[in-house]
Formats: C-alpha cells, structure tokens, sequence
C-alpha cells in the first residue's frame, strides 16, 4: 500500500521506516525543511536504534519526504498523523498541531476523486478523532467522512530507545475506526505483522492508549511508595518486589523502585487522562497520586545528599545521567531536571554527564559544568547522584576513588557497594 506519514518525530519517523520494512510506499510529510532533508539523505532526525539503517535502505526508493501535502496525499491511499501533542499548564493537551494537521489533509483530500483513510497515531484523549479531526477533514475537505474518505485511530505503544523493535514485535496493535472499510485499510497496514488485531472504535481506541500508560506509571509509583516505606523499616524493597513479581497477576516488569518514570509519554498521559477526568466533571484521585508521587520522588535524593553531606553550597555534585532512561537521547520530563534546578536553588556547583544528553540538557541549563565522562564529573566531587540507568555506571570502581567525599546517592539500583574495592558511602534512594 502506500501510506503518508505527517510528522517527523520519533513516531512518525519509525513509523515511516517501519512501514517501508513491510513492503509499503511512503511518503513523510513535514514542515520542517531540515527533517525533509536529512530523511532523504537516508538519516534519521532523531537517535533510535537501528532507525538510521532502515532510512539509508529505502530512502529514494520506496521512502522520500516532502513538504507538499497535495503531493502525498493525491499518490497515498492513507495519511497517519504523527504530530507533537504538548501538555498544558492544566495538563490538558494541546491539540493546535493535530488540528493544523487535519485541515491540510482536509485540503488536500478536498482534490483528490478516491477514498482517503486519515489515521491518527498521535496520542490523543478520547473524543479527539471522532470530534476534533474528523469535523475539520470534513470541513475543509468539503466531503462526508465514512463516504468520501475514512477516519481511524491507530495508538502507538513504542518504548524510546527499542522503537523500532517493538514496531516489528508488537504485543498488540489498536484499529479504532468509524466504519469497516477504514478498519480493514489500517488493519492490511500491518498484516505481516505476527499479531492479533483489536478491532474497534476510535474513543475506545484512544482509551486504550492512556490506560495502558496510566497503568505502567502506576506500577512505578506505587513500587517507589511501597520503597519509601521500606527503606524506613530496613526492608529490601527488591527483594519484595521480585517475590510480588512472581504472581502472574502482577508480573515483575515497572516494579523497580528509584527516582521516577519521565519521558514523552508517561506523565504526559497521565496528566491527560487527569485532565480529560476533571473535564467531564471526574476527579481522579489515584491517577492525581501517581502524579505527586512521581515528582517528589527524585527530590528525595536530594535530601538523602543533605543527610550525608550538610549545605550543599558550593559542594561539588557529580550528577550521572540527564536522559530520562538509557539508550535515548531524550531528556523530556528527566528525573534530573528537578533535580538539578534544586542543586542550583541550593547553590551547590554541578558536574553533570550523560553519553547521549548532552545537547539537550545544555539549552535547559546553559550554565551547568557538562563533563565529557564520568570520570571528569566525579574527580573531586563531595558527592554523586546517579540518575539514569546507563550500564556505564555499574562499573565506576577507580572513577569513585577520584572523588574528594565518596557518598553516592543511587536512584537506579546500579551500584553494588559491596562489589567494589574502593569503599564509598552509599545510600539507595528506596533501599
């Protein structure tokens, strides 16, 4: 089939790739000259493992990209939206991009004599495809939905950092569409896909997404609660969690305590389904304690630092780890940002290091001391928090014996004091 992509971001950029491992055409739609540039050069605009090999491998031949919505859309039988929905003040989403998004389809489709499917893969909250995208397709396309063209929902359940293996590999793919004919377009989309279907309409389809995010971040939260206890009454909080694990009601995965989920997706959706709750006249209170928990949590490193150490003004603070998880790049809602806004609120001098978040993390905090290893950072620091789960961390034996105070504050469950020749204070923010 051929499909057009809108958006160049981390969905829309492997959904791209992906479709073109399964033998489709595609076509990526994006406002941004650059992306459209580097994607038909064959190079991803964003870091995602094995991402740069499928662009190099179709880019030109059955992948290109362009700026023209007419264009992709007149040679598509389906256009996916893939655009960016930032949260609000209030947590809502902001929908300005989707809505952007759909009136270019709609003119597009508007020239167009065949049936069109518009797909929204962009995280949305119940309602939006149904009263959102699809009256405004309508409106500036000048035709019916479910005649003249199709609507569906297709959510995405990608992990940053193993996007395109779990494109390949998924555990479940959603249809949400008005009428069986989008259905079966969307569904032959992904048929050499080894992965049963679940056929339904757009609003279920859009809830679908939420809970199954809600629910991971609640595992989070509610381990991190269940360590904050623990760590009180000297209880392995692990060693709980791996016996809780073993029901398979429960299952052991999102059960690791530490100093809290970040990402694009986790609070972001959460905060939504909040949002949407408190719209419709619901007040959420779990879904609300997921939240508070989550953002008190790495602040607790902090205080366990102030414990070990006293003031921190002026103490050096190596601070390991500003991408919100290993093998990413990307810093959105990292548990280091509260982190580090506290150290600087507290006057202490920072030395931070990540092996891919740099970049990013230098445009939020332009004037923090970025190191380029670990080592640098920990030379002479009167303390270190570990923040993200790289696996170079787990081996800093000889780069701890360089600091001036050895205390390190583990938010990650990484280090084994117990393991290592060079003795160090250590504390485990929940065990």
């Amino acid at each position: 089939m051929k499909v057009s992509i809108i958006g160049s971001g981390y969905v829309g950029s492997v959904s791209a790739a992906c479709f073109a491992e399964l033998g489709h055409e595609v076509i990526c739609i994006d406002i941004d000259e650059e992306k459209v540039k580097q994607i038909n050069a064959g190079t991803a605009p964003i870091w995602e493992e094995g991402l740069d090999e499928l662009l190099a491998k179709y880019s030109q031949k059955t992948l290109i990209a362009t700026s023209d919505y007419d264009y992709a859309v007149e040679n598509t039988d389906a256009s996916f939206i893939c655009v960016g929905t930032p949260s609000g003040e209030d947590g809502s989403i902001d929908l300005s991009i989707v809505k952007a998004a759909s009136a270019s389809l709609g003119k597009a489709i508007a020239k167009k004599d065949h049936y069109h499917v518009v797909v929204v893969k962009s995280t949305v909250v119940p309602e939006t495809t149904e009263k959102v995208v699809l009256p405004i397709v309508e409106e500036y396309s000048g035709k019916k939905a479910g005649k003249d063209f199709g609507i569906a929902m297709n959510p995405e359940f990608l992990r940053e950092g193993k996007a395109v293996y779990d494109f390949m590999h998924p555990d479940k793919i959603v249809v949400g569409a008005i009428d069986e004919r989008s259905s079966f377009i969307v569904s032959e989309l992904y048929r050499r896909l080894d992965c049963e279907i679940t056929r339904t309409n757009p609003r279920t389809a859009e809830m679908i997404k939420y809970v199954n995010n809600s629910f991971l971040a609640t595992k989070i939260s509610f381990a991190n609660e269940v360590g904050n206890i623990c760590k009180q009454l000297g209880i392995n909080t692990y060693e709980v969690m791996d016996a809780v694990g073993t029901d398979f009601r429960i299952e052991r995965q999102f059960l690791n305590c530490g100093a809290g989920f970040g990402g694009s997706c986790f609070p972001k959706d959460v905060k939504a389904l909040i949002g949407k709750a408190n719209q419709i006249g619901y007040v959420p209170e779990l879904l609300q304690s997921i939240v508070d928990v989550n953002n008190r949590q790495p602040l607790k490193m902090i205080e366990l630092l102030q414990e070990k150490i006293g003031d921190l003004r002026n103490k050096r603070i190596a601070v390991l780890g500003l991408a919100f998880k290993n093998d990413t790049d990307d810093i959105r809602e990292s548990r280091s940002i509260p982190v580090i806004e506290k150290l600087l609120q507290l006057e202490a001098d920072i030395a931070a290091y990540d092996p891919m978040a740099e970049e990013g993390m230098k445009k939020l905090f332009p004037d923090v001391a970025y190191c380029k290893s670990a080592s640098e950072a920990l030379t002479e620091a009167d303390g270190c928090l570990i923040m993200t789960e790289w696996n170079e961390f787990r081996n800093l034996d000889q780069e701890f014996a360089a600091m001036a105070n050895r205390v390190v504050i583990d938010g990650r469950n990484l280090i084994n004091p117990k393991k290592l020749s060079t003795e160090i204070d250590y504390e485990g923010i929940c065990w």
